[in-house]
């Protein structure tokens, strides 16, 4: 006999309460860079992506504001019908221009730009092979395309090569995050671009978390490797982090973009991203360019909180970004620590499993060039107390 639903959302319900895997939103009101309204209280936010602290800045806000006053609040149609504007195609052409890519295409989100990748470029006969800890919008994406997924272990250069082996005839598609996103460390890049090469495999990187952070002029780890769009050709990004708007983008080719463009569903079936949006692309793009001491402030306040929390004997990992993990024991430990931190003024989120593996639960604690030195000496200063006293 079928179920009812409201019989098996309430087992679920059940199963999430059990496991410590609730999760609930907060309608957080923003008070400056890096302070929020939770409820009643003031919280300094050290659980966000604003890695630059743009998403509040005054020419990113003018030009939005600006776009608005002059046309329509959204586009009004997908990109291919009546939806593109000329406020795209001029942050598509200072994209393509700043990552040293001959094209550039911008989608709503990267959730939608992982799926266009590995469902234009792949189909049943395919393969794609990913790092095992992969983005879930990489993962969505491959399953998908209907090619067959193989993954390696993180980091594992190695077992990617084996992998790679495995493939059969048709197209192979190595596919990797440039940083990840709860472990914060790095891929291997430049030896992964040589098992590609030597397998005859497209190499897909997702650099959402490097985008504007890393690299020379901030550029992201691909330039960082010195990887060439021959080596790396599918390149994607968001705007929604570094940038301080919202979006994303697929970076490489023209003739990729035009592919892209004709055959990848999530951009010819979806509205296309509100004008407004990309004109505050653009201009928290020409911060990121102009504003080299925003990526230096993010690397003082990382070492500063790392040397701090080391020293407390907290467990960390080996992440030289602005993405922090502080390991926990288990999701409980999580849930308690992060309530003790906003107890003590500060919004830092437990990450738990299905996010992370089991056994991995977490505070990520994240950085913004908006911090300054004292709201981490603060925050250093709150974990002494939790260890003590949670």
């Amino acid at each position: 006999m079928v179920q009812r639903l409201d019989t098996w959302l309430d087992q679920a319900a059940q199963q999430r309460e059990a496991g410590s895997r609730v999760r609930r939103r907060r309608p957080l009101k923003p008070v400056d860079a890096v302070r929020v309204h939770d409820g009643d209280r003031v919280l300094v936010n050290f659980s966000g992506n604003d890695y630059l602290g743009l998403s509040g800045h005054p020419e990113v806000a003018a030009a939005a504001v600006n776009t608005l006053q002059s046309g329509t609040c959204g586009a009004g149609a997908s990109a291919l019908v009546t939806g593109y504007r000329p406020e795209h195609q001029a942050l598509e052409a200072r994209l393509a221009q700043f990552l040293e890519r001959e094209s550039v295409v911008l989608f709503s989100s990267g959730f939608l730009a992982n799926l266009a990748v590995a469902s234009s470029l792949t189909a049943r006969r395919d393969t794609i092979v990913q790092d095992r800890l992969c983005h879930a919008s990489l993962i969505d994406g491959a399953r998908l395309s209907g090619a067959r997924l193989l993954r390696y272990a993180h980091l594992d250069t190695a077992a990617a090569g084996r992998q790679l082996s495995r493939a059969g005839e048709g197209n192979a598609l190595l596919v990797t995050d440039g940083i990840f996103s709860m472990d914060g460390d790095v891929a291997p890049l430049a030896d992964l671009a040589r098992a590609c090469g030597q397998a005859g495999a497209w190499m897909v990187v997702d650099d959402a978390h490097g985008f504007g952070v890393t690299g020379p002029g901030g550029r992201g780890v691909v330039a960082s490797a010195g990887l060439s769009q021959e080596e790396i050709p599918v390149l994607v990004g968001t705007l929604g982090k570094a940038c301080g708007s919202a979006g994303a983008f697929v970076a490489g080719s023209r003739a990729l973009v035009e592919h892209l463009v004709n055959e990848a569903r999530s951009y010819i079936y979806t509205t296309a991203m509100p004008p407004a949006v990309a004109a505050a692309g653009l201009a928290g793009l020409e911060r990121v360019i102009a504003d080299d001491w925003r990526r230096e402030k993010l690397r003082e306040l990382t070492g500063l909180f790392r040397e701090g929390a080391a020293a407390m004997g907290w467990r960390l990992l080996p992440s030289q970004t602005p993405i922090q993990p502080l390991l926990t024991e288990t999701s409980e430990m999580a849930l308690r620590l992060a309530e003790a931190l906003r107890a003590r003024g500060f919004l830092v989120v437990a990450i738990r499993p299905p996010t992370v593996p089991e056994g991995g639960a977490r505070l990520r604690v994240t950085f913004s060039a908006a911090h300054e030195t004292g709201h981490v000496e603060k925050l250093l200063e709150a974990l002494e107390e939790c260890r003590d006293n949670p």
